[in-house]
């Protein structure tokens, strides 16, 4: 049986659910569901919009940047906004009944960490507001269509709960930088990071040259390069093109798939689309070398993608593709995983790709045996436990 996200809450877990209606549902079906895509489908494995994030700089139907622009607008800071007030009743009936000793919210959507700022406000209670991505400083803020009021309202509201948590967790070096310069409110650095557990299986490769990326892959993160340089290999080396495989596992946009079918490199495409968590780590584990190409927009240098830390657990040979001086290639070149090149760095990726085949063909190309132990969830864990400790320890004090 494989492995599901379920499988890992614990049984003394408590979970309280709360029927809530959807204004921005209803919006969505008048215009159609393809034209109003919103954030939640971005991890939807059953999402059918014709875009992983249509939230980007590429051009629009008149139809989705009328959605954009009433997403941007209307639903501050983000569609989930019709949770706070229900939520924020029903939690606070909750916790008399059932006491708690602290409040923990994660986002985006930021709507949730609304819900704790007047929690805690409400009980008294030490709050940690947890971004997993940034706010006003995320890549998909400005293709909002943002009025100035609605900019200055998610400004406000960011800087409400930053100033309002007891502390705030980020997720990279650079996002809690830009997060201290903005709040008097300690900001703790706690990363994503991978279940150990998860990668305790053999690894069944083939005998092919296999180049695979794992997850969502966006138009906006075509690395155009990479298919060129694979494919001028291929055209100079019969060995190369015979053995290479490029295993797509996830939701790729069809921009991605089109381009690689224009490089030439079709019959040696394998798109499986989704599949299930350990299916993918499977295949990250079996790959030659694995490709991380980041959005190619600037805001991005900040972020630390959460498969950078699966591809990390999988010890195999990492190509990054986005900001060489971001957090993602700090991380990858402090660990020896692998290599972040620029973009258009046509000479670099050739160079990497050359190493990754002629180590593969002289049965060289080894695992990566750096030391990770530093994002494993059990690390991570330990460190989030101390933190509410700390906070806990306050509002006894």
């Amino acid at each position: 049986m494989h492995k599901t996200k379920e499988s890992d809450i614990p049984p003394e877990a408590e979970i309280l659910k709360l029927h809530l209606v959807e204004h921005w549902e209803a919006y969505r079906w008048v215009m159609g569901r393809d034209s109003t895509t919103d954030l939640k489908t971005l991890t939807d494995a059953n999402a059918s919009a014709d875009e992983v994030n249509p939230i980007n700089g590429q051009k629009k139907s008149w139809k989705q940047s009328l959605s954009l622009f009433i997403r941007g607008n209307m639903f501050i800071p983000d569609p989930r906004i019709m949770w706070v007030g229900p939520s924020v009743r029903f939690l606070k009936k909750y916790l008399k009944e059932h006491p708690v000793d602290a409040i923990v919210t994660t986002g985006p959507p930021q709507s949730m960490h609304l819900i704790g700022l007047r929690l805690s406000r409400a009980t008294g209670l030490p709050w940690i507001a947890d971004f997993r991505d940034p706010w006003t400083k995320m890549f998909y803020f400005k293709h909002l269509g943002l009025t100035a009021w609605a900019e200055r309202k998610h400004q406000e509201l960011e800087q409400e709960v930053l100033d309002g948590a007891t502390r705030v967790v980020a997720v990279s070096p650079m996002v809690q930088n830009e997060f201290k310069a903005m709040t008097s409110t300690p900001v703790e650095l706690i990363t994503n990071g991978f279940d150990e557990d998860d990668f305790k299986v053999d690894p069944h490769p083939d005998d092919f040259f296999t180049v695979t990326h794992t997850g969502l892959f966006a138009s906006d993160g075509n690395p155009d390069t990479l298919w060129k340089v694979l494919a001028e290999k291929c055209a100079s080396d019969d060995a190369f093109r015979n053995m290479l495989r490029i295993r797509l596992v996830g939701k790729t946009d069809d921009a991605i798939i089109d381009s690689i079918k224009a490089a030439g490199l079709e019959d040696n495409l394998s798109d499986l689309g989704y599949r299930d968590h350990m299916t993918a780590v499977m295949e990250q584990k079996n790959a030659s070398f694995l490709i991380l190409p980041l959005r190619k927009e600037p805001e991005y240098r900040a972020v630390l993608p959460g498969k950078l830390f699966e591809y990390l657990a999988s010890r195999r040979p990492i190509l990054g593709i986005g900001q060489t001086d971001g957090a993602m290639a700090r991380i990858i070149r402090d660990t020896g995983s692998g290599v972040v090149c620029d973009w258009d760095e046509e000479k670099r990726i050739r160079d990497y790709i050359d190493l990754c085949w002629d180590e593969f063909r002289s049965g060289e190309l080894r695992d990566n045996a750096s030391d990770i132990s530093a994002f494993t969830r059990k690390f991570l864990t330990r460190r989030y436990v101390r933190l509410l400790e700390e906070v806990t320890a306050g509002k006894k004090g």
